[in-house]
């Protein structure tokens, strides 16, 4: 995968990027786009984004930019970071976000400018159908990903979407808002509305995850435990971490497997600020992997090796 330059990450639509993070914008005025700010909690839109010229500006925040500015801001991370990050959504198919009519309420909503288009159902993603794991290339999917079908048939389905008139079979794990996380080995989104998903297994503690296979690898590396796991929460996107805060500090013990990535680093650095008796990092499982199904991937396929040594000898 060629790592994008900076003058090519900033031709990136901003537009289509907030929707790949699971932001949509509250209105429309010609080539305004509003949001809620997905720098800080608020409830009236403050960021906008102009279409036309790609750039930024968050009047709560009094900072303002392009894709990069927002982008380092956003994943509190390096412009050589985002660089990557920015390479790796370039490589896979993304959700398109295509404006909505506006409705007669905005200024404007008669005269639509050069560019904009209706919204179509083709433009994201439909979900079809959902029924029990069972296509073989799933399956062959998550065995590359060292997860038991048994495991992985407990949290996720089978869900057949449409997108861009195309229908695509994947993995989805379902959020909270009722929407999916949409995994396969060529593709990776989620179906609106993005959301936290939160599995209540009625203890004193909480696990904190960035995303569900690092999820389904705690279960599968405690798969032969008795007693109950720990309350899990997954984030499906690290947007959700600040924001679940109140929800996380309910629990006595709040156990942080993150991906150790600047960006997950950086959430757990911030956890520890807020309270370090509650927090506690346990990234050190996986040290020297970038997250916990990585861990696992090497673990396992170093206990097979082992094992065929051994038959050599």
């Amino acid at each position: 995968m060629k790592k994008l330059k900076c003058e090519q990450a900033k031709e990136i639509d901003l537009v289509n990027y907030l929707a790949s993070l699971g932001h949509r914008p509250e209105k429309i005025r010609n080539q305004d786009f509003w949001y809620l700010s997905p720098l800080k909690d608020e409830k009236t839109p403050s960021f906008k984004v102009n279409r036309q010229k790609n750039l930024w500006y968050d009047h709560a925040t009094g900072k303002g930019g392009d894709l990069i500015d927002f982008g380092t801001l956003y994943h509190t991370c390096s412009v050589s970071e985002l660089l990557d990050r920015l390479s790796e959504y370039q490589a896979r198919p993304v959700l398109s976000f295509h404006p909505p009519t506006v409705s007669g309420n905005f200024p404007g909503a008669n005269s639509r400018s050069a560019g904009e288009k209706k919204e179509t159902t083709d433009s994201k993603i439909v979900v079809l159908d959902s029924c029990p794991l069972a296509a073989k290339e799933l399956l062959n999917y998550l065995q590359e990903r060292c997860i038991p079908l048994e495991i992985a048939g407990r949290f996720c389905k089978e869900v057949d979407f449409l997108l861009y008139g195309k229908k695509h079979t994947v993995i989805g794990f379902q959020n909270n808002a009722g929407g999916y996380e949409l995994r396969n080995a060529h593709f990776k989104g989620s179906s609106a509305p993005k959301d936290i998903t939160f599995i209540d297994n009625r203890t004193d503690d909480v696990a904190v995850f960035e995303g569900f296979f690092s999820f389904l690898s705690f279960c599968t590396v405690n798969k032969n435990l008795t007693a109950p796991l720990s309350n899990c929460l997954i984030l499906n996107s690290l947007s959700f971490f600040e924001k679940s805060r109140s929800l996380m500090e309910q629990y006595s013990q709040v156990h942080l497997i993150l991906d150790r990535d600047t960006a997950g680093m950086n959430c757990k650095k911030q956890a520890l600020q807020w309270n370090r008796d509650k927090y506690i990092d346990r990234s050190d499982f996986y040290q020297n992997h970038k997250d916990l199904n990585d861990w696992l991937i090497h673990h396992q396929h170093s206990q097979k090796q082992s094992l065929r040594s051994g038959r050599q000898l």
